[in-house]
């Protein structure tokens, strides 16, 4: 496992534009023109390419500072390496996960230079002309194995994938009717089908805990099955195999109720890397998947507790695995 014997974390000041350590004792965070991209957005799903334009406009950094969403790194990764980013929570619409890895509004390039990063969603988000080639263009891409392996095995300097990433929100939408503000509950237990890609593709996994991510939104819980709402989420459940959460937040001119998210820091760390060892078939392999397994969730239990106190002043509880 690779490990920067160093203390803090490192960050980047969109105000500066330069990097940043933050120690335990230091203050908490506070708040040309592209052708080819615009042709992009007329042509089929080929054609469109990722724009750093696009990725780098000021406007998401607006967004950014709406909530203070912040990145920062334990340690840096190597470029002549491929990684896997494991986000978590999902929360409810993965904010930070879209600031920090879908943008450069917190300075990914800067904390990881010579990393090509691509956030990952539903691959049914690219059947929708337009909205596919807006996703496209900031290096986003479908979640599906296929798309993955082509990532992680492909482009780069060499050609096979080096200096190529890929960020997958694990939870996924179970975990969203965990988001309960002030927890960290996380769906993980069960789900190794990153942990086999790492191995099949030799990528190296690097967990990512976003405090705050869950505080976005307030989630009702404990539905009364007998009522609408709880008879909705069955049916949902049912049809789709998945349920939804139903939620409420901020309205406008101070209302308390609405769907404008809360306007509430979310401090995205990215942990220490776990090294893989390359199998072609990792089902063969069953006790290397459960120790890499077990050595992310270490790491994920290393950045809750070192940082717990600074980032979730406010928790409830401890963090969970489910």
């Amino acid at each position: 496992m690779m490990r920067e014997p160093i203390s803090g974390l490192m960050g980047y000041s969109p105000t500066t534009r330069g990097l940043y350590r933050l120690q335990h004792s230091a203050d908490k965070p506070t708040a040309k023109d592209d052708f080819p991209f615009l042709l992009s957005l007329m042509l089929p799903r080929s054609c469109a390419r990722r724009s750093d334009f696009l990725r780098s406009l000021r406007l998401w950094r607006f967004y950014a500072s709406y909530f203070s969403i912040n990145l920062y790194r334990s340690a840096p990764l190597p470029a002549n390496g491929k990684y896997i980013f494991g986000y978590h929570p999902h929360g409810i619409l993965s904010h930070g996960a879209f600031a920090a890895f879908a943008t450069e509004a917190l300075g990914f390039s800067y904390l990881f230079p010579s990393i090509e990063n691509s956030l990952l969603t539903l691959d049914s988000n690219f059947r929708i002309p337009i909205y596919r080639d807006y996703l496209l263009s900031l290096g986003m891409n479908s979640v599906s194995r296929s798309s993955c392996e082509k990532i992680l095995t492909s482009g780069g300097p060499d050609g096979q994938g080096t200096g190529r990433a890929i960020t997958i929100v694990i939870g996924g939408a179970k975990e969203s009717l965990e988001a309960v503000p002030n927890s960290m509950r996380l769906v993980l237990r069960s789900r190794k089908g990153f942990i086999k890609l790492g191995i099949r593709t030799g990528a190296t996994l690097v967990p990512v805990l976003a405090f705050g991510e869950n505080d976005l939104y307030t989630v009702v819980t404990d539905l009364d099955p007998s009522s609408v709402s709880g008879w909705i989420q069955l049916l949902f459940k049912k049809v789709l195999g998945f349920t939804v959460p139903f939620l409420y937040s901020k309205g406008p001119y101070k209302m308390d109720l609405g769907i404008t998210p809360h306007r509430r820091p979310v401090n995205v760390v990215v942990g220490r890397p776990i090294s893989t060892r390359k199998m072609a078939d990792p089902l063969n392999e069953e006790g290397y998947v459960e120790e890499v397994h077990a050595r992310y969730i270490e790491e994920l239990q290393r950045i809750w507790d070192e940082w717990k106190d600074v980032f979730a002043e406010s928790r409830v509880g401890d963090m969970v695995i489910l």
